[in-house]
C-alpha cells in the first residue's frame, strides 16, 4: 500500500481502512461532452451549426437526484480516498439534493475531438442516423449496417444478436449488465456506442440509491475518465480541494467500525505475530504501512498480559510523508500515541519512524539491530507496489527479497482478494464490478441509505480506487490487487513457506463476526483465512516464515 509519490493511491488496503491515508491525487474529471438527448435521428429544421453547438456545450453528469432523475450540467470526478485508511485526502463537496462535482477552477474541458466522436457536424449527424437505423430500422437495413461495419466503415459494433440484449437490459434497467456492455464498447474503442450507453447510464445511477446504483455512479465515472483521456492525464494534472484531515479520519473510522474487513486483517496478523513471538524477549515489528498505528494497540495490550511479562517491543513505522496530512502531522504522532499506551500497560517500548515510500525502502531504513526477533507486516500494502508488469525494478518482489534477507520469524500478509493487477481492461472492469458490488452491499446493511455520512464514506474511502482501477494504466494505476494464489507464488519464489495461523485467532474472529451481518463468512483454506460477503471472498490473510536452509 505504500509506494512512491507517482505510484501511490488510496485503496481498500489500509484503504479498506481506517489507517493513515496514502497520497491521493483526487480525480476531478474534465467536463465530458455527451450526445444531445433529443432523438439522434430527428432531422429538424436546426442547422448543422446549431447541432454541433448543442453537442459542444453539453456535459456528462452523474444522475444526482433519485427523486426526479434530473442531472447536473457539470460533471467532475469526486475527490476520494482509496479503500485503505492510508489513502490520501480528497475534497469535500457540498451535498444537497444534487451530487455535483466541480473542478477547482471550472475550466477543465476536453476538446470535442478529444471527447467526442467527430469534429465534423455533418459526419456526426450522419453517424447518429446510421446508429438509429441500425437500432430501429428493418432487418435488411440492420444487416446492411452490420455488413458495412465489418467492412471497416465504422468502429466495431455488437454482433446482431447483441442488440436485443443491450436494448433488453436498458428497458429492464439492468444496471449491472448495461455497465458491462458499456465497458465492452469502451474496450473495443466503439466511441459512438460507448457514448450512447453512457447517456443511458447517467439516468440509471445515483449516489443515493441501491448499492448497485451507488457503485454504478463511480464505475461510470471511471469509464468517462478512461474514455476522455485514458486516465493518465487525470492522475497527473487534476486536483480537487482536500477535505479536512479530521473529516477524512472520521470517514475512515466509520468504515472501520461498520465493516469487519480491517479488524479481521489486523486481528489475524496480530495473532500470527503474537504466536511467533511468545518466547521472545526482544521483538522488532516493521510495519510497511503504519498509517495511524491502530493495528498495534491491541497487540501491545496482548503482550502486556503475556505470562512471564511482556517483551521489549520496538516498532518501525514506514509511511510515505504524504500521509502526514491524514494524521495532521508526521510519524511522531504515531510514536507518541503508541508510547503512551505502552507506558500505561508497563510494556518496554521504542518507536522508529521511517517516513519513506515503500518503493524506496532499503536495508538501512529499517533500523534492524542484533538480538531482535523480527516480524514484518504487510497489511493492505503490497498491492500498491509496482511489479514486473509496470517496472523493470519490480519493487513488489524486490521488497520481499529484502525482507527474506533479514530472516524474520514471521511475515504477515493481508490483501484484498481481487484480480486487477495484470488483467486487461474489460475483465478488470468486470472483476471490479463484482468485487465492489459485494462491498457496497455490505455497507448497505449497516449504514442506512439516508445516513448523512454514508455518501462521504463511499466517496472518500472507496470511489477513488474504483476510478483508478478503471481509468488508469501503467504507473498511474496504483490499485493492482492479486489473488492469494499469486501472492503464494511470489512468497515462495522469495524463499518463504507458510506459517500456520492460530486456531485461537480463528475463534476470536468468528466471535467478532457475530457483531455483524450473518451474510459475512469466514473460511480457512490451505493455511489462510478468507473473509467474504455471501459467496464472494473479499479479504485474505496469511503468514509466512523463512524456508529452512535458506539465507
Amino acid at each position: 500500500m505504500q509506494a512512491s509519490k507517482q505510484h501511490r493511491s488510496s485503496g481498500m488496503s489500509k484503504r479498506l481502512h481506517y489507517q493513515p491515508m496514502q497520497e491521493v491525487e483526487a480525480y476531478c474529471l474534465p467536463p465530458f461532452r455527451v450526445l444531445d438527448h433529443q432523438p439522434p435521428y430527428n432531422e429538424s429544421s436546426q442547422s448543422t451549426h446549431s447541432t454541433a453547438q448543442s453537442f459542444r456545450e453539453r456535459y456528462c453528469t452523474l444522475e444526482s437526484s433519485s427523486a426526479n432523475g434530473s442531472y447536473n450540467t457539470l460533471y467532475n470526478s469526486p475527490s476520494t480516498v482509496s479503500f485503505s485508511p492510508n489513502g490520501s485526502p480528497v475534497s469535500q463537496h457540498d451535498q444537497d439534493s444534487h451530487y455535483q462535482y466541480h473542478s477547482p477552477d471550472h475550466t477543465y474541458g476536453s476538446s470535442i475531438s478529444g471527447s467526442c466522436i467527430t469534429d465534423d457536424a455533418t459526419d456526426f449527424k450522419y453517424k447518429l442516423k446510421e446508429l438509429e437505423t441500425a437500432m430501429l430500422g428493418d432487418s435488411n437495413n440492420f444487416d446492411n449496417y452490420c455488413s458495412s461495419l465489418q467492412n471497416g466503415a465504422s468502429n466495431t459494433r455488437p454482433e446482431v444478436d447483441s442488440w436485443g440484449q443491450i436494448m433488453d437490459s436498458i428497458s429492464k434497467k439492468d444496471l449491472n449488465q448495461v455497465l458491462v456492455f458499456c465497458a465492452k464498447a469502451v474496450a473495443d474503442n466503439d466511441l459512438l456506442m460507448a457514448q450512447w450507453m453512457m447517456d443511458e447510464l447517467y439516468q440509471m445511477v445515483s449516489v443515493y440509491g441501491e448499492p448497485i446504483q451507488r457503485l454504478g455512479a463511480y464505475m461510470l465515472e471511471g469509464l468517462v475518465a478512461r474514455r476522455a483521456s485514458s486516465g493518465s492525464s487525470i492522475c497527473k494534472a487534476l486536483r480537487c480541494n482536500e477535505t479536512a484531515s479530521s473529516e477524512l479520519l472520521s470517514y475512515m473510522h466509520i468504515l472501520y467500525e461498520v465493516c469487519p474487513y480491517f479488524k479481521f486483517g489486523y486481528m489475524s496478523a496480530n495473532g500470527a505475530i503474537a504466536e511467533a513471538m511468545k518466547d521472545e524477549n526482544r521483538v522488532h515489528i516493521i510495519d510497511f504501512q503504519i498509517g495511524q498505528g491502530s493495528q498495534w494497540l491491541t497487540l501491545i495490550q496482548a503482550f502486556a498480559a503475556r505470562p512471564g511479562g511482556p517483551p521489549h517491543i520496538r516498532i518501525t513505522g514506514i509511511d510515505d510523508s504524504m500521509s502526514a496530512y491524514a494524521r495532521g502531522g508526521g510519524l511522531s504522532i504515531v510514536g507518541k500515541r503508541l508510547s503512551k499506551l505502552a507506558e500505561m500497560f508497563k510494556v518496554p517500548f521504542e518507536f522508529h519512524a521511517a517516513a519513506i515510500s515503500g518503493c524506496d525502502v532499503q536495508l538501512e531504513n529499517l533500523g534492524v539491530k542484533p538480538g531482535e526477533a523480527l516480524a514484518m507486516n504487510f497489511a493492505f500494502m503490497l498491492h500498491h507496489m509496482p511489479d514486473e508488469s509496470v517496472s523493470t525494478q519490480n519493487h513488489r518482489d524486490r521488497l520481499l527479497r529484502l525482507v527474506k534477507s533479514l530472516s524474520p520469524k514471521v511475515v504477515t500478509l493481508v490483501e484484498q482478494e481481487s484480480n486487477t493487477n495484470t488483467a486487461a481492461f474489460f475483465p478488470r472492469f468486470v472483476e471490479t464490478l463484482n468485487y465492489y458490488t459485494a462491498m457496497f452491499e455490505s455497507i448497505d446493511v449497516t449504514l442506512p441509505r439516508n445516513h448523512k455520512e454514508r455518501i462521504n464514506v463511499e466517496q472518500h474511502c472507496l470511489a477513488r480506487e474504483i476510478v483508478n482501477i478503471i481509468a488508469c494504466e501503467g504507473v498511474e494505476r496504483v490499485e493492482r490487487h492479486e489473488l492469494l494464489g499469486k501472492w503464494r507464488s511470489r512468497f515462495a519464489m522469495a524463499g518463504f513457506t507458510p506459517y500456520p495461523l492460530s486456531s485461537l485467532v480463528n475463534a476470536t474472529i468468528e466471535t467478532l463476526l457475530k457483531n455483524y451481518s450473518d451474510k459475512y463468512r469466514l473460511q480457512e483454506r490451505d493455511g489462510a483465512l478468507y473473509l467474504g460477503w455471501k459467496n464472494r471472498d473479499l479479504v485474505a490473510s496469511c503468514a509466512w516464515k523463512c524456508k529452512p536452509g535458506t539465507n
